[in-house]
């Protein structure tokens, strides 16, 4: 059988991350953190008369992807010996602090989503039409509170039993991958325990949250880590698309 054939009547969950996974919104995440970071940098020059590094692609990956959004502002600024008073969700996003960073990002997101919506990667809605067919019960397990927004705009809402999002996850007290307890918490709803459950992620992070909870299969999406990068955070199996997961039919 061929390194991506899964046998999935044989698990009890599938468990998504959302962005970068499902939709193609950690394109969007990516402009939204990049205009955040490298106005924040050039404005914090200006006003210091110091230099520092300009945000890139790597960044993102490095300290940012799949982390909940308040992590990932001070993954960050700590990679650019950057501190910052930790301030309030309810900060403006004029103000100063983690928080601020954190939610002038996410206006800019929402922005976004809001003017170009959101199409499903195709192969993604293929596997998830395929594994309704079986009966298998899945969730979203994404660091992103706009989870819910993103599922709605791309019309995949009703196919999910549960969406743990960063919101949600708050709320209940539950650290943000790279630990494993949202992931965890959504197979509990589903009725499954950890090895019973299947992961998929694009994220270092969240491979490595898989791989943290021993969960019984993790399958990293490569849609720019790299994939000798998911296979070292712990991913199983890696494909470039969903699509690839389909069962093969014979010829």
């Amino acid at each position: 059988m061929p390194e991506t054939a899964v046998d999935w009547d044989a698990w009890d969950a599938v468990l998504f991350d959302l962005d970068g996974v499902v939709t193609p919104t950690a394109e969007v995440h990516m402009r939204a953190w990049e205009a955040m970071f490298s106005s924040y940098l050039a404005q914090r020059s200006a006003a210091e008369g110091a230099t520092y590094a300009p945000y890139t692609e790597q960044d993102y990956f490095d300290y940012v992807d799949g982390k909940p959004r308040y992590d990932g502002v001070r993954s960050f600024l700590a990679s650019r010996g950057i501190t910052l008073p930790e301030g309030s969700p309810d900060d403006p996003t004029t103000a100063e602090t983690v928080c601020g960073l954190g939610n002038r990002k996410n206006e800019a997101f929402g922005q976004v989503l809001a003017a170009e919506g959101v199409v499903p990667y195709p192969g993604s809605v293929a596997l998830i039409r395929d594994l309704q067919r079986r009966g298998i019960p899945m969730a979203v397990v994404s660091s992103s509170r706009n989870a819910p927004d993103v599922l709605a705009a791309a019309g995949l809402s009703d196919f999910f039993a549960f969406v743990m999002h960063g919101g949600l996850a708050t709320e209940l007290g539950l650290p943000g991958k790279p630990a494993p307890d949202t992931f965890t918490h959504a197979a509990e709803v589903l009725g499954a325990t950890d090895d019973r459950s299947v992961i998929l992620e694009d994220a270092v992070s969240g491979v490595a949250a898989g791989r943290a909870g021993a969960f019984g299969l993790v399958i990293g999406v490569d849609r720019g880590a790299g994939e000798e990068t998911l296979r070292e955070a712990g991913a199983d199996v890696v494909v470039p698309d969903l699509a690839d997961l389909l069962p093969q039919e014979s010829p």
